[in-house]
């Protein structure tokens, strides 16, 4: 996978600070960050027009992905993720666990698939996996896989060996977040680089799984930011074929935790934007929904997001009762996405 270079217009200035160096130049852009930012502004209803034009070019517009999501190792990780509860740079109360054995992941599958999930990701608070944890690892993607779900892991950092033993037992998809733009990067995190991430994503598309990669919004980003996010994103080759979006749950004890919530409006732009970037994504509207009404979410689908998270937890944050969600969708006229 590469990330392509920003094209720009004959008449526009070359671009200058931490997006002019972003990693990896390709052979031209899909999109200049110049476009992106223009989609930003576009007035709301024309804005929406357009993501729920491209979104059913796609997509059928009434299905949604139902996800579920489960911390199968928490806390006590290294990095310092500023809006993270489960790093231990932070005091936030979280006790650190081991990791999970595959039994007990295989349970919690089960439930969610009978709850009606059709995609189960699991995540471990890690730098990056030990080779020690990798059989079990492997283990619990094979047993989930054979539960007819699809896979989905985030471990942190991965090397060519492990992203192809991830990829031998079937894992369909790795989660490796970028999470803000180039620029914002080293105001959220400074233990892991952003041409780590990348470099990562690389190993996982060499060795033939699908990339879910997105962002979050709300940590004292600009629009700027959350354009170069996305501009990021569209300009990787391919896009990643998954794209969670997800609204900050401010944690007490880390250093963003009393960062001011992206407006409604806004975040609506943000998911529209992402759709019409990335057509053939499924966008995931991840965490926040706790927080958010259901009139907020009916104009998140209806902006291009054709996947959620189900269950009452997020890895350490709250999620929205499986009872709101049927009636939201009952409301909505809004069924599970077909296999």
């Amino acid at each position: 996978m590469t990330l392509d270079a920003p094209s720009r217009p004959a008449s526009a200035p070359p671009a200058a600070g931490p997006l002019a160096q972003t990693p990896r130049p390709g052979a031209g852009a899909r999109w200049s960050l110049a476009e992106v930012e223009a989609l930003f502004e576009l007035p709301f209803a024309d804005l929406l027009y357009r993501a729920q034009s491209a979104h059913r070019s796609q997509f059928d517009p009434n299905e949604v992905q139902m996800s579920e999501l489960l911390s199968i190792k928490t806390g006590g990780c290294a990095e310092d993720c500023g809006y993270c509860s489960q790093s231990a740079h932070f005091e936030t109360g979280l006790k650190a666990t081991r990791l999970m054995d595959c039994e007990a992941v295989l349970e919690r599958a089960r439930a969610a698939k009978a709850g009606g999930a059709q995609r189960f990701c699991m995540g471990a608070a890690w730098r990056e996996p030990k080779d020690r944890d990798m059989d079990a690892l492997i283990e619990m993607v094979r047993a989930v896989k054979a539960e007819g779900l699809e896979t989905c892991m985030t471990l942190g950092m991965l090397t060519d060996e492990q992203a192809g033993a991830l990829a031998g037992a079937g894992l369909d998809y790795y989660n490796h977040n970028v999470d803000t733009s180039p620029a914002y990067y080293g105001k959220v995190i400074t233990t892991r680089t952003l041409e780590d991430r990348l470099e990562t994503l690389e190993r996982v598309r060499a060795a033939g799984m699908k990339v879910c990669c997105g962002g979050i919004v709300g940590m004292g980003e600009s629009r700027v930011d959350r354009a170069g996010m996305l501009h990021l994103l569209a300009n990787m080759t391919p896009p990643p074929e998954s794209v969670p979006i997800n609204a900050l749950m401010p944690t007490t004890g880390t250093p963003l935790g009393r960062s001011t919530p992206v407006p409604p409006f806004e975040f609506v732009r943000t998911i529209a934007v992402a759709r019409i970037l990335m057509p053939g994504s499924v966008v995931r509207l991840s965490a926040g929904r706790e927080n958010m009404s259901d009139e907020l979410q009916a104009l998140c689908f209806l902006a291009g997001a054709n996947s959620i998270f189900v269950g009452d937890r997020l890895l350490t944050t709250g999620n929205p009762a499986r009872e709101a969600d049927a009636a939201l969708f009952a409301e909505l006229g809004i069924r599970p996405m077909a296999g």
